[in-house]
């Protein structure tokens, strides 16, 4: 609102993710608290992103137009009865119907007046090409997801015909750089995000971007001067906007100057599972919308019985407490649980499921009674991450394994031990060199070679390359599935009363390097 008043030329967009992955005060409700919230901010257009198709390609349309037809296992209009629908429009340029058209509009145009003249601009909006390896497939079912380039490139002089003086490209893609938020550079650009801009028609004027929760503001006509595009990505969680300003002149309706910078969106203090969180004063305070406070509240006294919803049975605590070799109960319970998710063929046909220590965000303690309930699973997974089941080799295994002590951030002193899912065991040691520290892998007791051929079940996060694990992206996707937490909560379900597991799944040498 405050960016607003300061131009009332102006539009508003994202590029996607606005639902799926949420926290539970929305995710309960099938997002559509999020959306009632997103349109009181008046928005007015918004690509999709991968996430957007979690719950299937209907449960998207109803997101769009609204209604109460129900497509997925939770009810919808709990709360809002008819839900309205989105009051922006969602655009999905590169996915396609089996008829030929695109699931939503692939473009949007708004115009502006002033002084007697018209500036048009003109917005395509679209998914990475990537999505069907990270959704349910049936979820998907029926659509393709075309290049991100040629379909923006097929577009634009459409675009033109209807008038558009200006090109703004949506694209839930990205890429990272080396620079930081404060910085308008493209230093160490990288990503899937750079073979795109590369195919991208030159008279796009500005491109924003998503996908890798990454914030940068980038000429990129520093990096390739033939494809000038201002290029931008605003982070995660709202944690940022970009503030992105455009002179266009009337008389050649071109863009003549192009700039953006991130704000920090910061609101009040308030107090979290760790306790209190304090305002900074790096940054402004913005004062909170009364209409947007009282949608959260009602939700979120909505959202207590459902969170206090019980959903199995421990015999004692789980706990994020790693053991001697760094493997967790928790972790190992989780892999677990990802295993039963993925392991028959038509789920993926996994055999091993790894889960790595910082996708655990709570221990996981049950009452009195034993009872464990959704609102605890969704406090240790609280990141939507969805499953997915890749094709490797022995050797990637090891490698991937090595990866633990000696990767990016990664190291002796500060690794990331992967927990790992039961019937799969191995050994390392930390005073040999790097790539040496991985022994014998077995599975069901017998040893896995480096030529046998594995599936093995992951989070989205780790499968594409999250906390340095990069030979996973190596690896071919076998099929994508569901959503982690809803994973957890089946395995409860079937399982239940549950033992915590033992930490004797991964062995470390003794007289190894201690570790911190």
């Amino acid at each position: 609102a405050t960016l607003k008043a300061r131009n009332p030329h102006h539009a508003v967009v994202s590029a996607g993710d606005m639902v799926g992955a949420s926290p539970l005060v929305s995710a309960l409700f099938l997002d559509e608290p999020t959306i009632e919230a997103v349109n009181r901010m008046q928005i007015d257009f918004s690509a999709v992103g991968n996430h957007e198709f979690d719950r299937g390609w209907r449960e998207l349309l109803r997101m769009q137009h609204g209604g109460c037809e129900q497509f997925t296992v939770r009810t919808p209009c709990q709360i809002s009865r008819p839900f309205e629908g989105a009051r922006f429009g969602l655009l999905a340029a590169n996915t396609v119907r089996e008829d030929g058209h695109t699931l939503l509009p692939a473009t949007g145009l708004k115009r502006f007046h002033e002084g007697g003249a018209t500036v048009t601009l003109g917005f395509i909006g679209m998914t990475l090409k990537a999505t069907p390896t990270m959704v349910s497939p049936t979820g998907v079912k029926g659509l393709r997801f075309e290049d991100e380039a040629a379909t923006a490139n097929a577009l634009v002089p459409q675009l033109r015909a209807q008038g558009a003086d200006v090109i703004v490209v949506m694209i839930h893609e990205g890429g990272s750089t080396t620079a930081g938020i404060t910085e308008t550079s493209c230093a160490g650009l990288s990503g899937d995000i750079v073979p795109i801009l590369e195919r991208l028609d030159p008279s796009v004027d500005v491109v924003v971007t998503g996908h890798t929760h990454r914030a940068y503001v980038c000429d990129y006509g520093s990096v390739n001067p033939q494809r000038p595009f201002l290029l931008t990505s605003a982070g995660l969680y709202g944690t940022l906007v970009t503030d992105i300003a455009l002179k266009v002149d009337t008389r050649t309706r071109r863009v003549v100057r192009k700039t953006a910078r991130q704000v920090i969106v910061q609101g009040e203090g308030f107090t979290g599972p760790q306790g209190p969180v304090a305002t900074q004063a790096v940054a402004p305070v913005f004062a909170p919308d009364a209409g947007v406070q009282q949608l959260i509240a009602t939700y979120r006294a909505a959202a207590v019985p459902l969170a206090q919803r019980p959903v199995g049975q421990l015999s004692g605590a789980v706990l994020r407490r790693p053991g001697a070799s760094l493997e967790t109960p928790l972790g190992n319970l989780i892999a677990d649980a990802q295993l039963a998710a993925t392991r028959l063929p038509e789920q993926g046909g996994a055999q091993i499921s790894f889960m790595n220590p910082g996708g655990l965000r709570a221990d996981l303690v049950p009452d009195e009674q034993g009872l464990v309930r959704y609102g605890q699973l969704f406090a240790v997974q609280p990141f939507g991450n969805h499953l997915v089941v890749k094709a490797l080799t022995g050797a990637q295994v090891r490698a991937a394994l090595e990866q633990q002590f000696d990767s990016g951030s990664n190291s002796p002193s500060q690794p990331r031990v992967l927990s790992v899912s039961a019937g799969f065991s191995y050994r390392y040691d930390l005073s040999q060199p790097a790539g040496a520290r991985i022994g014998q892998m077995t599975l069901h007791g017998e040893p896995l070679t480096d030529a046998a051929a594995v599936r093995v079940s992951l989070s989205s996060f780790l499968a594409s390359g999250g906390d340095n694990f990069t030979v996973f992206t190596q690896a071919p996707d076998v099929m994508g599935g569901g959503q982690d937490l809803d994973a957890l909560e089946a395995y409860f379900r079937a399982a239940s009363p549950i033992a915590p597991p033992q930490t004797d799944r991964i062995t470390r040498a003794r007289g190894a390097v201690a570790v911190r």
